[in-house]
């Protein structure tokens, strides 16, 4: 599984109350949260992202409530992938549960938002496009690629045991 995307770079502590606030958890409708995705933090996020962009983040990304509308609004505004120095670990799990591919890397501090970036989650190689500079972190693990293609968790298992 391989993607290019331009990176929307972001700090240490995104918290899910930065990625989507509290204020929209009235909704569990995906539309309606992607129109939210990263607004207190940028108010033009969702109507200016691409489809297949990346999201860096710092360390800790994804702290705070364990709350599953984080991973979507970011996976349906469009995101393909974060990328992260570290992830709280109950949005690690939520986000491969939702079918959001999420890698860490040292690296990130190295990536500014305008970056194209390449990935290739088989291998764990992220590619610098510009500057053809190449990092490497853990690959993710075909069972998690799986999760991942299916859609979340619960779409594997509906197409698994059907």
């Amino acid at each position: 599984m391989k993607i290019i995307g331009t990176v929307w770079k972001f700090g240490d502590d995104i918290d899910t109350d930065l990625i989507i606030p509290a204020r929209y958890l009235n909704t569990t409708d995906p539309n309606e949260l992607a129109k939210h995705c990263m607004e207190d933090a940028d108010p033009n996020f969702a109507d200016t992202i691409t489809q297949g962009d990346i999201i860096v983040g710092g360390k800790n990304f994804g702290c705070g409530s364990s709350r599953e509308h984080a991973p979507i609004a970011i996976k349906t505004v469009g995101i393909s992938c974060v990328i992260a120095k570290s992830f709280a670990r109950i949005f690690y799990r939520n986000a491969f549960n939702m079918g959001l591919p999420i890698l860490e890397c040292d690296a990130v501090d190295i990536f500014k938002s305008g970056d194209r970036l390449s990935v290739d989650f088989d291998k764990g190689d992220l590619v610098l496009i510009e500057t053809d500079r190449s990092f490497s972190t853990l690959p993710i693990p075909s069972f998690m690629q799986e999760l991942v293609q299916s859609g979340g968790l619960m779409k594997y298992i509906e197409k698994r045991f059907k």
